[in-house]
């Protein structure tokens, strides 16, 4: 016992002291192996951020701008989608109720069929390489080649086809079989967009600068039409003329003396709506086809091409207002509507390269012309166009396609730049106008030879939505 008390404190000292011993030598090795293991960790790091940096710094501004590209022109694509509901708004608010369904089937079907047509063989014919026609490419994208995403590109395109073959359907409302309405649809769709637009925007004769190219030879300068007064609109306004002169005025339009009766639509608010969402999806169609917004470049420009086409669109209104107050003793508002469409379509080749003042110019002679366009068409030809869509579209198109040629602010003859470009102006618009023009005489007058595109006068006068379609919109 006397032993264990005497050698315990000295035991437990020797204890201690090889515990504190050994604590210390492990947090110094500890601390060792962290301030290494932390060295190399961070020399790991640092190279693997170079590296990282080394790989991506050179794509990322670009992956950037071409992102922000395709989202622009995807937005763009959707706003021109909507104003498939603006036609089909004002087409149905300007003609009579019992064929209401039937507008709205046709302008829904347009969209549908001309999607698909489009997609399988017209987008080819455009884009492909080839002279008067571009060589198709059946269901196969592969061909086209661009920065874009060539799906997104086929998507806006689209909608600038769907836009050609909606405005044929409201000169052509309340008489025409819906089977017949298809049929010329898809040929629309498949010839004569796809041919014409392969001569501008595919590239084609009418928009190559090139020298030694025909253009170049006779004008000195190409085509100019940004996004469609003549490629689009005309094209669809002078298919709508002829069908309507083919298909007959509907019963009653003209009495047995000649005069022209008025056969007022049953919807005017449709129509006013129709406007302001074709006026909203008019901002996706011009300045969207700069296909680009990332640049400073871009950013200005499309920025000037929304002024250029809200101030066309204002001015076609109200001189559209003035002018049938003027003719007719009374403000009247479907024709203001139609002014401001008018404007709009007026504006279309030449929004990004007028003045403002010129955009103005441009909008007022559009809202003018077209009265009295409406007229002639109406009172001399004797051709019944129940929404106006051949004065609108298909004048104004030229009208607008051909000042271009004038107030254009680097090439144009009132800005000192020659008669160059005016003449190439006029000659592309009226080009381009036969070719729709005639192929769309060929086709109505074949189907009605072989199928008859009218309906018989009993469905007409009770309406085509009962008998076409089994169903009235309204009940």
């Amino acid at each position: 016992m006397d032993t264990y008390k005497k050698h315990s404190p000295k035991r437990l000292w020797i204890a201690i002291a090889m515990f504190v011993s050994f604590t210390f030598a492990t947090v110094a090795i500890a601390q060792d192996s962290v301030a290494v293991d932390s060295a190399v960790t961070e020399e790991i790091v640092t190279e693997t951020i170079t590296a990282t940096e080394t790989v991506e710094a050179p794509d990322t501004v670009g992956d950037l701008v071409l992102g922000l590209n395709t989202v622009w022109m995807l937005l763009a694509a959707m706003l021109v989608f909507f104003m498939q509901a603006g036609f089909a708004l004002v087409e149905a608010g300007f003609t009579r109720v019992k064929s209401s369904a039937n507008i709205l089937m046709k302008n829904l079907m347009d969209f549908s069929l001309g999607s698909l047509l489009y997609w399988f063989i017209g987008f080819g014919l455009m884009f492909g390489a080839g002279g008067f026609v571009g060589t198709p490419h059946f269901f196969n994208l592969s061909f086209f080649g661009s920065d874009l995403p060539v799906e997104g590109f086929l998507v806006f395109q689209t909608v600038f086809c769907a836009t050609a073959a909606t405005i044929v359907s409201g000169a052509m409302a309340e008489r025409t079989k819906f089977s017949m309405y298809l049929v010329y649809t898809i040929f629309i769709s498949v010839l004569i967009y796809p041919v014409s637009g392969h001569w501008t925007w595919g590239g084609g004769w009418l928009m190559n600068g090139e020298a030694g190219s025909f253009m170049m030879n006779w004008f000195g300068t190409t085509f100019h039409d940004f996004a469609g007064s003549t490629i689009v609109h005309s094209v669809g306004g002078w298919i709508a003329l002829v069908g309507a002169a083919i298909l007959g005025p509907r019963i009653g339009k003209y009495g047995k003396d000649g005069k022209s009766r008025a056969i007022p639509g049953h919807n005017l608010v449709f129509a006013c709506l129709g406007v302001f969402i074709l006026w909203f999806g008019w901002f996706g169609f011009n300045p969207g086809s700069q296909l680009a917004a990332a640049g400073e470049a871009d950013r200005f420009a499309i920025s000037h091409v929304f002024l250029t086409t809200n101030l066309s669109a204002c001015a076609g209104g109200f001189f559209a207002l003035v002018m049938s107050w003027l003719c007719y003793g009374k403000p009247s508002l479907s024709l203001t509507l139609n002014g401001v469409l008018a404007g709009l379509v007026g504006i279309t080749a030449g929004c990004d390269v007028v003045s403002p003042v010129g955009a103005i110019i441009i909008g007022a002679a559009s809202g003018i012309v077209m009265i009295l366009a409406v007229d002639f068409i109406d009172k001399v030809l004797k051709i019944d166009d129940p929404v106006g869509a051949a004065a609108v579209h298909g004048v104004c198109g030229f009208l607008g396609t051909v000042m271009t040629g004038l107030l254009a602010t680097e090439d144009g003859l009132f800005y000192g730049g020659g008669a160059g470009l005016l003449g190439a102006q006029t000659f592309g618009a009226l080009v381009i106008g036969a070719w729709a023009a005639g192929m769309g005489f060929i086709i109505f007058k074949v189907l009605d030879k072989v199928y008859g595109l009218r309906v018989s006068p009993r469905i007409e006068e009770e309406g085509l939505d009962i008998y076409e379609h089994g169903e009235s919109a309204y009940n």
